[in-house]
Formats: structure tokens, C-alpha cells, sequence
């Protein structure tokens, strides 16, 4: 008999500290979505900012975000998650403070800057031990370590969902985008007193010559690096999301009225469609092919907006990118992220997992501008194109080890996971 999928409260019965990282990206979604959907209205219509300064502060805030995963990483493989993560917390809340009293345009990048920053050492911190722990329970328990991530995914989109109706309420009460502001700030004060209480303290660790060497050591990993790339494919085709669906839309309906409803169809479905389909791929796809497989149906989604009627409103293609697109990721996420502890040290796995989404986010930078040409295309051109892009990532994930629990071999002096077996319906359950 199939085991019938687990409930979020069902899949998140693991480790109390499991539980706690899982919590904290619950709680950093809601503090950050709270604020950030409405930044730009903020800048453009409450402080008057040009269009393009507009741009600038909000490329600024991811640049120092995104391009800075790598440092943050690095901090925590030295000094250990728990400093970086107290420091990342305690930034976030003055940046948010910050911004919150922020009326000129040099205190505002300099809020949006540090906001930025206190995520590029929060979330490489949080994100590692996450792999870190999922590895280890996978190892105790049986329960395959995509299951795991897969939670902290789903528990990441709902904080997403709920964070911007938070953020809504505020406004309508009349209290303002400064409510919403230390309203977030009040988010990361309860995370930061959490984690102060209750994150174990590792000792920090004290290398000089073999830290310097650590770097070229994760850079120098051929397969990592090929990691690196195809989740770079993923991000570009999801970037799409913020470029090409908004002109889809626009072209179908005549406004951009109907964006927010397919935003809010894709945190749903991570929401309630996550767990049982990770579940269901960790027990019959190694993580390579959930890998492959994801990027295929993130292709198949651009592939089939030109193939797609109109259907109600126009809607109809639109709708069809964001299922399919939102499908593939649930796949290919968790499997990325549970791929990054087969294929680097241990006592790198902070550095390569900040280093996966700053490599993706300098790719997502150069990308954007290519994939932002392609909006003057031909509806058929642009849109096979852009399905070219997951379709090139998945063909490169073909070279990487397929991964999985249990045995390990070497792959260009690399120790990485081979495959097992999946486990069968009916067959032994975590």
C-alpha cells in the first residue's frame, strides 16, 4: 500500500533544530515580503525618486543581497552559523529601522544596502545548516534529505504568501509603508532573540593557509561549478516571472491587472503541492534526474505559451508558464540543494552554498539583459528561446553524479553519492 504524502505538520515532525531553521525561513519570508512589494511605490510615489533611480536602489539591494551569498558562506565556515546568523538578524533590524526613517536618497541606498547585506549572511547561514542537518537526519533516520529541504522550501513560500498581506493590512489600516518597515523589524527581532536562545554554539575555527586554499578548492570543483551553471539556467527562466510573464499578461489582457492572481497561484502550489511531490521524486528519482526533470518541465513551460489559447481572458499561456514553471522548481530545488553536500567538503558547505546563488545571481545579472532583447522578438522566437535556456542547463546537469543516500564514490577527486535503489510503493517508509 502507498504511504499516502505527508502534512507540512506531519513532514515537519524531525529535529528541534530542524524545526528552528525551518521556522527561521518561515519568519525571515513573512518580515521580508512584509516590506518589500511595496519599496518601490514607496521610493517612486512617497519620496518622489525618478524611475531610474527607482531601478538602481532596488539593483542595489539585490546585488548586495544576491552577489554577496558568497561572503556570508565564507563567515560561516569560519566562525560557524551562529554569529553570522545573530549578525544577519541584527543588521536586518536596523536596516529596517533605517529605511523606516529614511527621507533622502543616500539614506535610503544606505538602508536598502545593509538590508541587503544582513541577508547575504543570514540566509548562506541558515541555508547550510539546513543541507548540513538534512544530511545528518537523512543518515539517522532514512528520510531522504530532498524531503527535508523540501519543507524548508515550502515553509520559505508560505512565509512569501503570507508576508505580503501583512504587508497589505498595514497599509490599508492607514499605518503606512513605515509600519510595514518595523513591523518587519519586529519579525527579525523575535528570530534573532529565537536563534540567540536557541542555536547551538560550535567553536570557531582557526585556519590560516587551509581557509585561504578553500576557495580555489570550491571553485576548482568541476562538478560543483556544472551545479552551478544549470541552477543558473533555473534562475534566468525564473527571472522570467518579474520580465516576460508581466508582457505576456499585458499583451493577452491589456493591463497587469491579473499579475498578482498568478503570483499568488505559484505560492500556492509550492504551499500545497511541495511535500507530496518531493516525497514522491525522493523515493523514485535520484536527485540528479529530479534535477534534469525539473528543468525539462520549466522548458516545457515556455515551449507552451505560444501553443497555449487564449482561453478565459487571455490568461490562459500565462497560466500555463507559471503552473509549469512553479512544477519544475519544486522538483529541481530541493535536488540542487541536497546535491551540494555530495559534492563539496563538509567544512565548505557554507562558501558553496553562498557560492551557488551568487554565481546563479551574477548569471541572472548578465542574462536578464539578453532575455530582456528578446521582448521585441516574435511571440515564437522569444518564447523558444527562452525555453532554450532550462533546456541547455538540463543537458549540463546530465554530467553531474546522480547522487543519493547512503554509497559514495569519487568523481574527479570529488567524493560524491551514487545511486541506490529507490524504495518501492509499499516498500519501507521514514
Amino acid at each position: 500500500m502507498t504511504p499516502a504524502a505527508p502534512t507540512l505538520p506531519a513532514a515537519t515532525r524531525t529535529t528541534p533544530y530542524l524545526r528552528l531553521l525551518i521556522a527561521t525561513q518561515f519568519a525571515f519570508n513573512i518580515g521580508f515580503y512584509a516590506v518589500l512589494p511595496y519599496l518601490a511605490t514607496h521610493l517612486g510615489t512617497g519620496l518622489g525618486m525618478a524611475g531610474w533611480l527607482v531601478g538602481l536602489v532596488l539593483g542595489l539591494r539585490t546585488f548586495s543581497q544576491q552577489g554577496l551569498f558568497v561572503v556570508g558562506g565564507a563567515l560561516t565556515d569560519r566562525y560557524g552559523p551562529r554569529p553570522v546568523v545573530l549578525v544577519g538578524c541584527a543588521l536586518r533590524i536596523a536596516g529596517f529601522g533605517w529605511l523606516a526613517l529614511a527621507g533622502s536618497t543616500a539614506t535610503v541606498i544606505g538602508a536598502v544596502v545593509l538590508i541587503g547585506f544582513a541577508a547575504a549572511l543570514f540566509s548562506p547561514a541558515v541555508e547550510s545548516e539546513t543541507a548540513r542537518e538534512s544530511v545528518r537526519y537523512e543518515r539517522d533516520t532514512g528520510t531522504p534529505r530532498a524531503q527535508v529541504l523540501a519543507v524548508f522550501s515550502a515553509a520559505g513560500q508560505a512565509g512569501a504568501f503570507i508576508g505580503p498581506l501583512l504587508g497589505s493590512l498595514l497599509l490599508l489600516l492607514g499605518a503606512g509603508f513605515r509600519a510595514a518597515c518595523l513591523a518587519g523589524a519586529l519579525v527579525f527581532a523575535g528570530v534573532l532573540a529565537g536563534h540567540a536562545r536557541l542555536m547551538p554554539r560550535r567553536a570557531p575555527v582557526t585556519r590560516t593557509a587551509e581557509s585561504r586554499g578553500s576557495v580555489r578548492e570550491v571553485f576548482g570543483n568541476r562538478p560543483f561549478l556544472v551545479l552551478c551553471l544549470a541552477y543558473s539556467s533555473y534562475l534566468i527562466a525564473y527571472n522570467q516571472l518579474y520580465l516576460s510573464l508581466p508582457a505576456e499578461v499585458e499583451r493577452a489582457t491589456g493591463a497587469q491587472t491579473a499579475l498578482g492572481w498568478l503570483f499568488a497561484l505559484s505560492s500556492l502550489l509550492v504551499v500545497c503541492a511541495q511535500l507530496p511531490l518531493t516525497r514522491w521524486a525522493a523515493h523514485r528519482l535520484a536527485p540528479r534526474t529530479a534535477l534534469v526533470t525539473g528543468l525539462g518541465t520549466v522548458a516545457a513551460g515556455f515551449a507552451a505559451v505560444p501553443l497555449t489559447p487564449g482561453g478565459p481572458a487571455g490568461l490562459l499561456p500565462g497560466a500555463t508558464l507559471v503552473v509549469l514553471l512553479t512544477l519544475g522548481q519544486m522538483l529541481l530545488v530541493p535536488a540542487a540543494r541536497g546535491l551540494v553536500p555530495e559534492l563539496v567538503d563538509d567544512r565548505r558547505l557554507g562558501l558553496a552554498t553562498g557560492a551557488l546563488s551568487s554565481v546563479s545571481g551574477l548569471a541572472v545579472l548578465g542574462g536578464s539583459a539578453a532575455t530582456g532583447a528578446l521582448l521585441q522578438a516574435p511571440g515564437p522566437v522569444r518564447w523558444a528561446a527562452l525555453a532554450a535556456v532550462p533546456l541547455a542547463g538540463a543537458a549540463l546537469a546530465l554530467g553531474l553524479p546522480v547522487g543519493r543516500n547512503g554509497k559514495r564514490e569519487r568523481c574527479d577527486g570529488v567524493e560524491v553519492g551514487v545511486e541506490t535503489p529507490p524504495i518501492p510503493p509499499g516498500g519501507r517508509t521514514p
